[in-house]
Parts: C-alpha cells; structure tokens; sequence
C-alpha cells in the first residue's frame, strides 16, 4: 500500500565536510533504525570502510565519526515521498530535501549519488535549483545484485581518490 512517509533522519555533515553523498530515500530498516544504510544486507558501511581501508563502522557515534574523519556529508535527495515499503521503484509524489542546509554550511567540493533513482532524482528535482555537477556511482543497495562488494569497493574507490585532493 502506498503512504506518504516524511524523511526521519537528519543529515549528517559538519563545516568541515568536503564531499556529498545523496542516496534516495531512506529504507524501512534505516526508518527504524534512524540512521543511514542501516540494512544489515546493505554494502554502503562496507565499502565506504574498505576504501579508506578502516574497521567497518558499527555504532551510529563510529559511523558519525568515521564520515567527520573523511570530511563526508550524508543525506537523501528527498524529504517525503509516497513509498511502498523500500522500493525506490514505487517513488512517487516527491518533495526534495532543501541541500542548501549543507551547501551553505559546509565548502563541498563532491556530490556523489548512491545508484541511479539518486542520482536522477538529484537531476530532476534538485540540480536545477544548485546547478552542481553530480558523480553517479552504483547503488550499495542489496537489491544491486549487478555489482559485487568488490565491484563495489572499486567504483567506490573514486571517492577516497577525491578526498586526497581536497
């Protein structure tokens, strides 16, 4: 059944952060957990960790810190939408979330989509209003059966090439 869900979780980011990563909307399991990818089947912890070659975050205060150590911002594109369950697939009615909150606080030099619904989302709804170039990288998603981790972590690697140059 489709409802109306409002995004739960804020975003995190400091004025240190550099890079920005936008996945779609957060999962049921990421709803309940109140924090991002918190889908135990999801990569994004996973590759994130083994790119920067760290101990995989467990704790929401690790993953916190981990994203702070790196400089990375963390957020969705949209802050409510119609939903069936977690499919980025049953999308539908979207409010986009406002960057600026980000983007005004923070000197973002990145923005990186976590798979394509993000990244066209972003196209659509939101790089009209920040005219800011997005990277489009493979959905950590479980759902991406596509990409291995190791396909992932590789994909992924470019994020960790663009923080030695910030």
């Amino acid at each position: 059944m489709m409802e109306r869900v409002v995004h739960p979780i804020p975003p995190v980011f400091n004025e240190e952060s550099r890079i920005l990563i936008l996945g779609s909307f957060p999962s049921v399991k990421s709803r309940e957990g109140s924090f991002f990818y918190h889908h135990p089947q999801n990569r994004f912890w996973k590759v994130i960790s083994a790119i920067f070659n760290e101990e995989c975050p467990v704790t929401i205060e690790q993953k916190k810190d981990f994203l702070f150590k790196y400089r990375i911002a963390l957020w969705d594109v949209i802050q409510s939408c119609e939903i069936i369950g977690s499919s980025d697939r049953s999308i539908r009615n979207v409010v986009a979330n406002d960057l600026s909150i980000i983007l005004q606080a923070a000197d973002i030099q990145c923005l990186f989509a976590n798979g394509g619904t993000a990244y066209s989302l972003y196209m659509k709804y939101t790089y009209p209003i920040t005219q800011r170039e997005i990277k489009k990288l493979p959905s950590t998603s479980p759902a991406n059966a596509r990409f291995s981790l190791d396909k992932l972590i590789e994909e992924w690697s470019v994020i960790a090439q663009e923080t030695k140059q910030i």
